[in-house]
């Protein structure tokens, strides 16, 4: 391969064609590995694909070509995928990851120089005509389109010139080419149907064959066999034929044989089946295998040793024009190698596997399909995993087949390919081809694409390319070339991992592979680094240089790691990558992700002595810390590093380098104590630095007692026990080292206590879980439990709370059945004392929660019960009395402690029902609660009257009537009754629930409701029904709530009573109106306060003006005239009454407000009340009656401003009434009188011309939809319905098609569809037409609609329904009905307005006939 593509030389332009890569072939592919060989590069042996054989198509027993099943192979294949490790990209940081699908360029291009420039000479020097067919062996033949082919050598040398210019007039153009195996035969197929064989070694014309299929077609296929005297070609008539050469007594010969009959759909590609030297021995290839491809199915045949069809496969759905591929090729398979073919036609390629079982029996199966949305017009294996694929817009695509993945796309477009469609359409025999053979040819390229031993040829219309595949090397230098360094990275080391595309020439053992390729990656990354600090820019902001490096320098930092090379990564790169220092901080900021991951656990010191000062100069301490934790550390300085966290706080690495780098465990605990002592010792606050110290000593602690390392993973096994012993021997230390004179003893467990009590003792007690069996821990237990308690009883530094989780800690350790502790009972009657202290105030709730607490875990065993009752009560620790009784079961007692306890006061309710509803206690105890309960039940109201209530309504029904009398107060009973009686609350109540209450109760609540709540009593006798109206009259008159006694009044039915009772009450305010209004003569300072009066008093007279209008309003409705003006006129008489004391200036505001509420009387009445009435009144009033007109005018002007307003309301609804009702009627005219055209000229019963005899008197009928019958015809089949003299007939046709027919349902008028004409005409035949206009004038003077016109205008008021004016303005009018009660109620005639009356109706006269 040292020479250039441009030396003309074949070889190295197309990889040694001379040695057809066999080796290489043999060694990728179909070396078979031994069983225990990991998955490798050519895990195409072994890898899941999907010849998985998951069914078997067919069987060479049943085959032949009349009972294949069209469908036999729809049945889809085991899916599978790609098995290549991949658990490399889950490690992978995000910058690698987008580069994991890198494949580079696979294909290698070149041009064949050599051959494309003779191809042009020879068209221009001999007149050889442009190229139209390539073949490839040993040789490159190229025909030509006058007749000549061009043989080359390897060297692109021209050999031979076969054939002459004039044979080529006499058979057209070379259409096709084949070379025999061993490359001594050449087959020539013409445009006009000959067929030549030539000597290749001399040049002869060895066979002219003129007569192997039908005259006047082209030869579009002629291809040789394995078997050395058989070939088969293939014509434009879409026929394909066997051919046979003899040699009989020196005389050669050829025998043809039909294949397959054009007749029965066009074969327009074969492709027999090739096998190598190396695989001339496989059992299929005794067989002669040939694929066929016609316009609608693949054939599957064997030639030998006798005919046979092994399948046939339909395409399916494709798009006419597209052109059926075929290709074969030798794939491993599970170990086995076997032929699969490639078929396609559009977009889809189908794979079908042939294979020979140990019976003998040959199995053809279906592979899984590749989809690609192209429509492709070339199919080529380049090698058993790779195909290369060219689509309609002559671009090529590689595919790997077991991952469907596309590798490369490559524009061809340059090359003009050479189209065979002439042949296809047999344009030199006079284009006698079908229509769908010529629309394939299109875009046929069958001879201009030709593949040989891993290399694709294509024929241009000047040159000659040649494709194959790049080596591994090739690929990575190409995109090294690019500088593509990222790119590169990740293809060569998809080639370390096996999981590349398209690989050739790595070695097939894993680990040689893997060399090879790990040494090519030093090679680019050291490259990498060269070319990055060369590249980085040189000025500019520093960003831009971070940046450059920040995409650099964490993929070397990646792959480095990936390849297992942290001597490269530290020893070669980091050295260069130093010189910048931009670079070197880039470097080491990328290494604390590896760090914190432990892929990184040992760095060089000069590193790791670079990391630790970087990030300490740019304040990374969290990284520092994150980092040391994860990281060997024996090769540091260890003081220094030690001090270097102390000052930065970084305490879980000054643990871990005490504890990794010296084995001291011991030595960072003093530290820590150092610090946080004196402080506690002082009373002082701590600061968040010593609470944070604090917090982590205690979980230090508690890693060091459990065996687990701090700050991650395990303290070394043989170390546990030794860190145990040294951690306790700590903590029960006497004093401190150098410790100052004053110290008190167990320094560091007084420290732990002080800083967090219940924390330090809850380490404890997980360490204690551990010491099961271990004697030595156990001393140590006790050992340090009587230092606890010499420590903080009888010290006055600690609080109840810290003494209380001592004895909590010390009452659970004892509770355990395998305790060994031993704890002197006195001090727990110590705690005790201290706890319950009476004359100690402060921290009750704290104390009590302690000694709960301490109770709970069972510390009870070590008290005396009767004692610690007496205690609590005296203390009021309410909770622990609670806790004693409810473990004696005393539950009448607990109601006590909730009811002394002010907090929880609010909880006895809940306690109670528990206790009386759920079960579990004894009747006795329920009993007890229930009579202790009603004991207390004054106490009870008054903490939540609504939850007694809830609770009296439950479990204590029947005593309402004693609780009432026990409460003696009456606003408790009022709280309790206005609950208890409430109707929402009844409705809250559990179904089940039932309250009978009797009416007495209900007036006692409205009795005291009158006394407290004297707004509400009018609500609460609205909306409750239980009480007796006379009392609730008696009660309500006795307190004087007139508005109540009103409300009552009423609903007994006493309408004037009630009236009088409100007038009392608007007279009374209307009265002291009247007073203030008059006080003319007032100080000036008390103006201001008149005039608040003033206005407070007009809002009360109009609150009882609008309740007693209201109430007349509601009353009317039943009354005749005289009694409404028995009500009316006392009210008007009442509001005008005081305006005449009302006299001068300053009562002008107060007069205006009562004219005012006059008007508003008088409109209100007005709907009751005759006007003239009204207007008599106002003019027999003295205030009105005397003067002039101006006084009343504004009230009569009113009056007629209502009465105009209600007479063009009912104008204007008439005329919109009026015009709606001629709109419907003209349209239903229009409707009626359209004339009507028939869809047919034919009766539809007898199916005759409807004038079939001219001299005949016939009627005929048309109905709407257009259907015409005779009259006569009608008749027989459905009699009509006869109403008044006039037949009503309905279509036949259209009720027929509704599924039942008219006579069956004789209410069919009112629900007709469109199918039931809306109109029909009578028409007779052509002389009779005046019997039929004096027949419709005798109609049209009866002015009635007959049974027609009733059916269309009821489906004419269904096409338009909605509401109408009328329904609209009445739903208007009750809506107003809320504001004046009652409106909807009929109204005597004469009053009130029209549109009251829902009778209300317009008459219309019919409109005019129209005489025709």
């Amino acid at each position: 391969m040292a020479e250039s593509p441009d030396s003309r030389s074949l070889v190295s332009a197309s990889s040694q064609l001379n040695l057809m890569e066999i080796e290489a072939i043999d060694d990728k592919e179909f070396d078979i590995p031994q069983v225990d060989t990991p998955p490798t590069l050519e895990s195409i042996l072994n890898e899941p694909e999907d010849e998985d054989e998951p069914f078997i198509l067919e069987d060479t027993c049943l085959l032949n070509t009349e009972n294949i099943d069209a469908h036999s192979c729809e049945t889809s294949s085991l899916a599978s995928s790609d098995s290549g490790d991949r658990t490399h990209l889950k490690r992978r940081r995000k910058a690698v990851e987008t580069n994991a699908t890198v494949h580079g360029s696979v294909l290698r291009r070149n041009v064949l120089k050599g051959i494309s420039a003779q191809i042009v000479s020879a068209a221009d020097k001999v007149d050889a005509g442009l190229p139209t067919a390539i073949t490839v062996s040993n040789v490159i033949a190229v025909g030509t389109s006058h007749g000549l082919v061009l043989v080359f050598d390897q060297n692109q040398a021209l050999r031979l010139c076969l054939g002459t210019t004039a044979t080529g007039a006499e058979y057209g153009a070379v259409s096709a080419l084949s070379i025999n195996h061993d490359c001594t035969r050449l087959l020539c197929g013409f445009a006009k149907g000959q067929i030549t064989m030539w000597d290749l070694a001399n040049g002869k014309l060895l066979r002219t064959i003129t007569d192997a299929h039908p005259p006047g077609t082209a030869i579009l296929h002629v291809k040789f066999t394995d078997h050395p005297a058989l070939a088969v070609c293939n014509d434009s008539g879409g026929s394909v034929f066997e051919l046979s050469f003899r040699r009989v007594m020196g005389m050669r010969t050829c025998e043809s044989r039909c294949l397959f009959s054009g007749s029965k759909g066009e074969v327009c590609c074969v492709e027999p089946l090739h096998a190598g030297p190396e695989l001339r021995d496989h059992p299929i290839t005794q067989y002669s295998l040939l694929a066929m491809a016609s316009l609608t199915k693949i054939l599957l045949i064997g030639l030998k040793p006798s005919l046979k069809v092994w399948m046939t496969f339909p395409y399916g759905k494709t798009d006419p024009a597209s052109v059926p591929l075929l290709a074969w090729q030798f794939v491993a398979v599970q170990k086995t190698i076997n032929p699969v073919l490639a078929f396609c036609r559009g977009d889809t390629i189908h794979f079908l596997l042939v294979k020979k079982d140990e019976s003998g029996t040959i199995h053809v199966i279906k592979q899984r399909q590749l989809q690609l949305n192209r429509d492709l017009i070339s199919l080529s294996w380049i090698n058993p995993r790779t195909l290369v694929l060219m689509d309609s817009t002559e671009k090529l695509r590689v595919v790997d087949r077991p991952s469907q993945e596309e590798l490369e796309t490559v524009d061809l477009a340059e090359l003009q390919l050479v189209y065979n469609s002439s042949h296809f359409k047999s344009l030199a025999t006079g284009g006698n081809v079908s229509q769908a053979l010529a629309l394939v040819g299109e875009k046929t390229c069958y001879q201009s694409v030709c593949g040989y031993a891993g290399q694709i040829m294509y024929l241009g219309t000047k040159s000659v390319h040649i494709m194959t595949l790049r080596n591994w090397r090739e690929r990575v230098d190409h995109l090294l070339k690019q500088e593509k360094f990222m790119e590169a990275l990740s293809l060569a080391w998809s080639f370390h991992e096996g999981t590349a595309k398209a690989v050739l020439g790595l070695f097939a053992d894993p680990a040689k592979r893997k060399g090879v390729v790990a040494d090519k990656m030093v090679e680019i990354l050291l490259q990498y680094v060269e070319r990055s600090l060369k590249k980085c820019p040189e000025q500019g902001k520093i960003q831009v240089m971070e940046q450059h490096f920040q995409e650099i320098v964490p993929v070397m930092v990646d792959y480095c790691l990936l390849l297992q090379r942290t001597d490269l990564l530290f020893n070669q790169i980091y050295p260069r990558l130093v010189e910048n220092s931009v670079a070197r901080g880039v470097f080491l900021e990328s290494l604390e992700p590896y760090i914190l991951s432990e892929r990184i656990g040992c760095l060089t010191a000069a590193v790791m002595r670079d990391l630790l000062s970087y990030f300490q100069e740019n304040g990374m301490m969290d990284s520092v810390e994150g980092c040391l934790v994860h990281m060997d550390i024996t090769n540091l300085d260890i003081q220094q590093v030690v001090q270097m966290c102390w000052d930065n706080q970084l305490y879980d690495a000054m643990i871990y380098v005490f504890n990794s780098g010296m084995n001291d465990y011991i030595s960072p605990m003093e530290k820590l104590f150092q610090a946080i002592g004196p402080p506690l010792r002082e009373g002082k606050p701590l600061t968040d630095e010593h609470v944070v110290m604090g917090n982590k000593m205690l979980v230090y602690i508690s890693c060091c007692l459990a065996g687990r390392a701090y700050p991650l993973g395990d303290i070394p096994e043989d170390l546990v026990p030794q860190v145990k012993n040294q951690v306790f021997e700590f903590l029960i230390r006497l004093h401190s080292v150098e410790a100052a004179q004053e110290e008190e003893v167990y320094p560091y467990i007084r420290t732990l206590l002080h800083f967090d009590t219940r924390e330090f003792l809850n380490v404890l007690a997980l360490t204690f879980e551990d010491f099961k069996n271990d004697k030595q821990a156990l001393e140590y237990q006790q050992r340090i439990v009587d230092i606890l308690l010499k420590v903080m009883v009888d010290n006055s530094d600690f609080t109840p709370s810290q003494v209380g989780c001592l004895f909590t800690f010390l009452a659970r350790q004892l509770a355990k059945p395998d305790n060994t502790l031993f704890v002197n009972r006195k001090l727990f009657d110590q705690v005790l004392e201290f706890l319950c202290s009476p004359d100690d105030d402060s921290r009750h709730t704290e104390r009590q929660q302690v000694l709960l607490e301490l109770l709970q875990v069972g510390g009870v065993i070590q008290f005396d019960e009767e004692h610690l009752l007496d205690l609590a009560e005296k203390a009021e620790f309410y909770q622990i009395c609670e806790f004693m009784y409810d473990k004696k079961h005393l539950y009448n007692k607990i109601v006590d402690c909730y009811l002394k306890d002010p907090l929880r006061k609010e909880e006895l309710f809940n306690y109670i029902h528990n206790i009386l509803s759920m079960p579990g206690y004894s009747s006795e105890e329920k009993q007890l609660v229930w009579v202790k309960a009603l004991q207390h039940i004054k106490d009870l109201v008054s903490i939540n009257s609504a939850k007694t209530a809830e609770l009296v309504a439950v479990h204590f029904a029947d005593e309402v009537q004693s609780i009432i009398t026990s409460l003696q107060d009456d606003y408790l009973a009022f709280q309790f009754l206005k609950c208890l009686l409430n109707p929402s609350f009844r409705e809250g109540l559990n179904p089940q629930t039932v309250l009978r209450l009797g009416p007495d109760l209900h007036e006692l609540l409205v009795d005291l409701q009158c006394q407290f709540s004297p707004q509400q009593v009018t609500a609460f006798l609205k909306t409750s029904q239980d009480y007796r109206l006379e009392e609730a009259i008696q009660i309500t008159e006795k307190h004087k709530l007139h508005e109540a006694t009103a409300y009552l009044l009423e609903k007994k039915g006493d309408v004037q009573g009630a009236f009088e009772v409100l007038l009392q009450t608007l007279k009374g305010e209307l009265h002291q109106l009247a007073l203030k209004g008059s006080e003319a003569d007032k100080p000036d300072g008390e103006e201001g306060e008149t005039g608040d009066e003033v206005q407070s008093l007009l809002r009360r007279v109009e609150e009882a003006l609008h309740d007693i209008i209201a109430l007349c309003q509601r009353s009317s409705h039943g009354l005749n005239q005289q009694q409404r003006e028995a009500l009316w006129f006392p009210l008007l008489e009442a509001m005008m009454s005081p305006q005449k004391l009302l006299k001068g200036a300053d009562a002008k505001h107060t007069s205006d407000a009562l004219k005012e509420l006059t008007m508003k009387v008088l409109n209100s009445m007005s709907s009751f009340i005759a006007p003239p009435a009204i207007i008599q009144r106002i003019l027999q009033d003295p205030v009105y009656g005397k003067g002039k007109l101006a006084e009343i005018q504004g009230l009569i002007l009113g009056m007629l401003e209502t009465f105009n307003y209600e007479q063009t309301l009912l104008e204007t609804t008439t005329n919109l009434l009026n015009s709606d009702l001629h709109w419907s009627l003209s349209h239903l005219r229009k409707a009626v009188s359209r004339g009507l055209h028939p869809r047919q000229y034919h009766c539809n019963i007898c199916l005759q011309q409807y004038k079939r005899r001219q001299e005949s008197e016939e009627e005929i009928i048309i109905f709407s939809c257009g259907h015409l019958y005779h009259c006569q015809c009608l008749q027989r089949k459905e009699p009509g319905v006869l109403s008044e003299r006039q037949y009503s007939w309905s279509c036949y046709k259209c009720t027929s098609n509704q599924g039942s027919r008219p006579a069956d349902r004789p209410s069919a008028g009112s629900s007709r569809s469109r199918a039931t004409s809306l109109a029909q005409t009578k028409v007779t035949s052509a002389h009779h037409e005046i019997v039929t206009e004096a027949h419709g004038r005798k109609m049209l003077t009866e002015a009635t609609l007959d049974a027609q016109q009733t059916q269309a205008w009821d489906h004419f008021r269904t096409l338009y329904r909605g509401p109408s004016r009328l329904a609209v303005l009445t739903e208007l009018t009750h809506s107003h009905g809320n504001e004046r009660a009652g409106l909807s109620n009929p109204v005597h005639p004469g009053t009130g307005s029209i549109y009251h009356s829902e009778n209300f109706q317009l008459k219309l006269s019919p409109p005019p006939l129209v005489e025709e």
